[in-house]
């Protein structure tokens, strides 16, 4: 397999340690790389077959999170993600908002680099557990567990809010109706997605509902069981 990564990061010496990293991630890989925002977009106008994209939060030329969402908008195509040294919960939420499939702390061990990488790759959504723990719980402020539904999700670390959007993944929604349907922002969703896939361990949309129903709490149609089984 070969796959194209665009690296964006004003810092070689980082640039020069993803570059090793990145080339375990398949048999040919190639990395363009640049220090600044502007020359970014310049290669990814250049090279249409970028596979993926990995851009620092804040680096020369660049206005955080709109020089981002700019990108985006301008390379839809292109999965995008976060590289950052920051660790703040608005700048994940924001970054998930503006359309990125992943954020990735600098400080993360290689092997968890590429683990979320290639998540992202096979069009999964990466968050880094620790962080996103915090930004679910300020997400699930002021949330109750209404229901018994609810309460059984809850035994397998989902929020009702998650819970809610498992359902709708069942159903063979994608992210942007799920939002549309719960009125949420489609990154809030990305978000609640990444968590569901930590809570049942998973990587992909299929192996999630795949678990949910193996675990008993969704039926083999998509539906909450009225008296699923609890581990």
């Amino acid at each position: 397999m070969k796959i194209k990564v665009l690296l964006v990061d004003d810092h070689a010496l980082f640039r020069d340690g993803m570059r090793y990293v990145l080339q375990q991630l398949a048999q040919e890989v190639e990395v363009l790389d640049t220090g600044n925002f502007n020359d970014a977009l310049k290669l990814a106008k250049e090279n249409t077959d970028i596979d993926l994209a990995l851009l620092d939060l804040n680096m020369p030329d660049s206005e955080g999170v709109p020089s981002l969402q700019h990108f985006h908008r301008r390379f839809p195509e292109i999965p995008l993600v976060v590289v950052s040294g920051s660790d703040q919960r608005d700048d994940i939420e924001n970054v998930m908002n503006m359309g990125a499939m992943g954020f990735i702390s600098k400080m993360s061990p290689s092997k968890v680099m590429l683990s979320a990488l290639r998540i992202v790759l096979d069009g999964g959504v990466y968050v880094p557990p620790q962080l996103l723990q915090q930004v679910v719980a300020k997400m699930e402020v002021g949330q109750t567990l209404s229901d018994k539904r609810s309460q059984r999700a809850s035994k397998y670390g989902l929020t009702p809010r998650q819970s809610e959007v498992l359902q709708l993944m069942s159903e063979g929604l994608s992210n942007k109706d799920i939002s549309k349907q719960l009125d949420l922002a489609e990154g809030t969703v990305k978000i609640h997605v990444a968590a569901i896939y930590q809570a049942l361990h998973v990587g992909t949309r299929m192996d999630a509902v795949t678990a949910a129903r193996r675990f008993g709490f969704i039926a083999a149609d998509g539906s909450i069981e009225p008296n699923a089984k609890e581990i």
